[in-house]
Formats: C-alpha cells, structure tokens, sequence
C-alpha cells in the first residue's frame, strides 16, 4: 500500500489547485459597471496597443511613431538615437528619458524602460479604471493558478508512472487501484479544458469590454497596425528590422 500516499498528494495538489483556480476566475469574472460613454468610446492608439499587447506593446508604438515623425533614429543594428529632444506627449518624453542623456541607446532597454514608466503605469490605470483592461492582480492570479493546475496534472502522471514502474511488485496497484489516479488527472484536465474557454479572456490586457472596443480598430494605417498587431505588421523592413533585432529581442 506504499502507493497509497502518492495517491493523496495527487488528489490534494489537484483540489488545491482547482479550487485556486475557480477563486481566481470568480474574481475576474466579477462584473465592472461601464458607463454608456465607455461602450460607445473609441480607443486612442495608445490605449489600443496596450489592451492589444501591453506595456512593451505601447513602448513599440511609441518609438515607431517617433521614428516616423524623425524625432528618434531606430537603427537595424538595434541602436535608438534621439533627433529631436522635444517630446510631444508623456510617453514620447519618457522614451527620450529611457534613451538617456548621451542620445543613443539600445532598443532593447529603452523597451524596457519606457514600457514600465510612469506614463504607461498611469495609462494602464485609467483603462482599468474605465472596466476596459484586465486589472494587474487579477490577470497574474488567473496565470498563477493555471500554471498550478497544469503542474497538479503533470504531477498526478508523473506519480502514476513512479506507483507502476518503481515500487516493488508486492506494493503495486491493480488496474483497480491505478483507476483511482484517473480522478485527480481527469479533474485538473477537466478544469484546464474549461479555463480555456471561460478564463483564457480575463488572461488577456484586455477585459471582454476592452476587446469588443479594440475589434473596432480597423489597422488602416502603418502605426494602428503596430497597435493591433505588433511590430511585425510593419510594411518597412528596415524598421521591422530594428525593432525584431536580436538586442531588442532582449526586452521581452
């Protein structure tokens, strides 16, 4: 019976882990009151990069826009040089902070910088506010507890396999007693297969009500295409090149 407490960890980690799971699904799926002005709204550029993709996802957005305007120099070797010091809003200003005194630095740390500054901190709250982004919390609670369900079912097979091929013969189950390692597996796959239809939107920067409003977004023009879709809809392979550069690579 030496498998026996192999079978209990295998249960308690799944209803550990499920009931985590289920916890963190109740509180995003929570309802956020949205005002007719909100629904009706359209999104500015900036707020239809991050709900699309984030903070790294406005920070691209941003230096592409200045790249176009000629404010900033995005290099394929994957350097970013400042043209004009004169920013024309917030995000643009802590683009050129990012970059820094000397002018020049790498894309892949002005990514980084930029896309956690202030301006995008406070951006990200106001869609918060307005019920249109998923809040911080919830959406890193949602992922915490799907990595722990996946990593219950991995245990739960991973002990099976241990109970079968290394125990003594004498202290093997049969096909009886293995039968009952199914219930936890089938369970934390059960609530895996669920998640990915009632969960998998509250995991996204976007709320249900921020995605109805972004797939009003029509990418009609180069920067609304970053927006949406990131640098790689860039029609402009030098500038796709600068930002997909394996340096700026390092920002993600």
């Amino acid at each position: 019976m030496l498998w026996v407490p192999f079978l209990l960890v295998t249960w308690a980690a799944a209803a550990v882990s499920c009931a985590r799971l289920c916890r963190a699904a109740v509180e995003a799926a929570r309802p956020v009151p949205l005002s007719r002005a909100v629904r009706d709204r359209e999104l500015t550029l900036y707020e239809a990069a991050f709900l699309a993709g984030g903070p790294l996802r406005v920070a691209d957005l941003t230096l592409v826009s200045m790249h176009r305007r000629g404010r900033l120099l995005l290099a394929h070797t994957g350097w970013a040089t400042v043209v004009d010091p004169e920013g024309g809003d917030e995000l643009e200003r802590s683009v050129i902070g990012a970059i820094g005194p000397g002018g020049q630095s790498r894309i892949a740390a002005v990514r980084a910088t930029a896309s956690a500054a202030h301006a995008v901190r406070a951006l990200a709250d106001r869609l918060v506010g307005a019920g249109l982004a998923v809040p911080d919390a919830v959406r890193s609670g949602l992922v915490a507890a799907l990595r722990a369900v996946r990593r219950s079912a991995l245990l739960t097979v991973a002990l099976a396999a241990v109970t079968v091929l290394l125990l003594p013969a004498e202290h093997t189950p049969g096909a009886h007693g293995m039968a009952w390692f199914a219930l936890p597996l089938v369970l934390t796959v059960g609530c895996l297969v669920i998640a990915r239809v009632e969960v998998h939107p509250y995991t996204r920067w976007a709320s249900p009500a921020g995605q109805s409003l972004l797939r009003r977004v029509r990418p009609c023009d180069p920067l609304a295409a970053v927006a949406i879709g990131g640098v790689h809809a860039l029609d402009d392979p030098a500038l796709r090149a600068a930002l997909t550069n394996r340096l700026a690579k390092e920002g993600h």
